[in-house]
């Protein structure tokens, strides 16, 4: 017997490797030293910094793979995976430098991970990361042949004294919502439980979702918010917090961003939530409770700004970065429960 007998290619593995080196390469930055091929990766920090921090944050992708896997798309969860990780090292206001990945499969498709590559690269060229290394596992018996699980980890940079620490929000401030494209990668399990329990097909194209199916409009990668808002911070625009809205929706990760005793009044009519939650909520017979506390409902990143310059920051996001921004609510004086939503 060999290792091939057992279930696992290694030349498929080299030949895997051979055919992303050329697309990782796209993502590099400067500070990126030597190249694929080796135990680790390296990375010089950026200069200019007086005392540097370095922040990390992983993440994967979910049971939206399940998606992927059913409907034979993977050049799109790639950039879920990236978009994970590099939007909750953002939240401290950190800068992404690199991305590693790791991806098990149970059989080594070239081909098929090459596409799952082509969308951590795009994702990293969205967030300005590098992506320095990874990890590809054939684990024949533990996953099923064609299917695939993916996690990743990002490291970022700050300056100490600009780190973003609940501190400096506000009683008086003002929460500005920056749109999701989505679902994004939260609540799939519910989501797969509707389409099944209601006998819909992903090629079902519901007259909410102006003429996309299912598989298309849920397969919508999350966005990556990084580049707006480093350009926010780099123009000098106050920032007091952020919060990446995933699992738990904006009811278990805006008060994150929150000192122990504020709160926010959410106007719930301050943003558009998204046809695909209204289409899930009356499918699923969800109550509104359960979609805030399990969906984005629209709102895929939140900052908390001086409330005298909401305008401005508003204007920045909508017409120099072309991002549908609104003001969703105020910090109040409360116990981190937010106020208007659901219940």
């Amino acid at each position: 017997m060999d290792y091939r007998d057992a279930g696992v290619d290694v030349e498929a593995g080299r030949a895997f490797v051979d055919r992303i080196s050329t697309m990782v390469k796209r993502t590099y930055r400067p500070e990126v030293l030597g190249g694929i091929g080796g135990f680790s990766g390296l990375f010089q920090l950026p200069k200019g910094y007086q005392e540097p921090v370095l922040v990390s944050g992983t993440d994967g992708v979910g049971t939206k793979l399940t998606l992927a896997h059913r409907l034979k798309c993977h050049d799109t969860v790639g950039i879920d995976l990236v978009a994970m990780c590099a939007n909750d090292v953002l939240t401290c206001g950190a800068e992404p430098l690199f991305f590693l990945d790791y991806v098990a499969t149970g059989h080594l498709d070239p081909a098929q991970l090459a596409q799952v590559v082509e969308g951590i690269v795009q994702g990293c060229e969205l967030a300005g990361c590098a992506l320095l290394g990874g990890e590809t596992a054939e684990m024949p018996g533990f996953y099923q042949a064609d299917e695939y699980d993916l996690a990743g980890f990002a490291v970022g940079i700050v300056e100490k004294s600009q780190i973003l620490d609940r501190s400096q929000v506000q009683i008086g401030d003002v929460a500005i919502a920056l749109p999701s494209t989505g679902v994004h990668s939260n609540g799939f399990s519910l989501v797969r439980k509707i389409i099944r329990d209601r006998s819909y097909a992903w090629s079902d194209r519901p007259d909410v979702l102006g003429g996309k199916t299912l598989g298309e409009e849920l397969l919508t990668p999350t966005q990556i918010y990084v580049k707006p808002v480093l350009a926010a911070l780099k123009r000098g625009i106050p920032i007091h917090g952020m919060a990446h809205i995933t699992g738990g929706g904006l009811p278990e990760n805006l008060p994150r961003c929150l000192q122990p005793d504020q709160s926010v009044d959410i106007d719930l009519f301050g943003w558009e939530i998204l046809p695909i939650f209204h289409w899930l909520a009356a499918e699923g017979n969800v109550q509104p409770q359960a979609m805030f506390h399990t969906f984005n409902m629209g709102v895929g990143f939140v900052v908390i700004v001086p409330s005298d310059h909401e305008e401005s920051i508003l204007r920045f996001f909508r017409d120099e970065q072309g991002i549908k921004a609104s003001a969703i609510g105020k910090v109040v004086a409360g116990d981190g429960q937010l106020l208007g939503i659901p219940t």
